[in-house]
């Protein structure tokens, strides 16, 4: 590998070249590569991930959109400095990271045209103050990890009137050595939600 550990074009950087903290969630790669699809990124995107966990995404973002500015959004002081250590490994530069609680931190970065919200308790309330900012022609990403995350999404498109709302249900297996044998192993079901913002 280069140094900088990816210098292809292509998305989808394998997750083991990231560096992990235990119990800390990360978006694998078959997921992620769904995620930045519905998200359509331009060169010169304004991007907030929230809720960036590991910053895989912010990653991802920052090397498909060089000209644009990626906010990762993490609570967790340890979290946002594995964030910015990530970032340091691929050579990304785009990437500012803040560490806040949203949707409270979310008042005074720049207004965004693309928004990932990860799954959270306070997922409505993020969802408001999000779409207030989202430029005009915006694109919003959410995802649900589970029923209750996928009642609250759904119930904040339709209240917000997001457009061309589009649903995935991702169910990915991935092929694994187990001893002598291989097996095919399920990635954690994800629902991604993606609409956009037409006035």
């Amino acid at each position: 590998m280069p140094p900088s550990l990816w210098s292809y074009v292509t998305p989808g950087i394998p997750d083991d070249l990231f560096e992990r903290l235990p119990g800390i969630p990360m978006s694998q790669r078959e997921v992620r590569l769904l995620m930045l699809s519905s998200l359509r990124l331009c060169r010169d995107s304004i991007f907030w991930d929230i809720g960036a966990g590991t910053g895989t995404m912010s990653v991802e973002a920052g090397l498909l959109a060089p000209e644009g500015q990626i906010v990762a959004v993490e609570r967790d002081g340890d979290v946002a400095n594995l964030i910015r250590r990530n970032c340091d490994r691929f050579e990304v530069r785009n990437v500012t990271v803040i560490e806040g609680s949203a949707p409270e931190c979310l008042v005074n970065l720049l207004q965004p045209d693309r928004v990932l919200i990860g799954g959270g308790k306070s997922i409505k309330s993020i969802m408001s103050e999000v779409w207030q900012r989202l430029q005009p022609e915006g694109r919003v990403v959410a995802i649900a990890a589970n029923l209750e995350n996928l009642y609250q999404v759904s119930e904040s498109f339709a209240e917000l009137q997001v457009r061309n709302v589009e649903v995935i249900q991702a169910s990915i297996n991935r092929l694994e050595k187990r001893g002598i044998n291989q097996r095919f192993a399920a990635i954690d079901p994800i629902f991604i939600l993606s609409g956009d913002k037409l006035d």
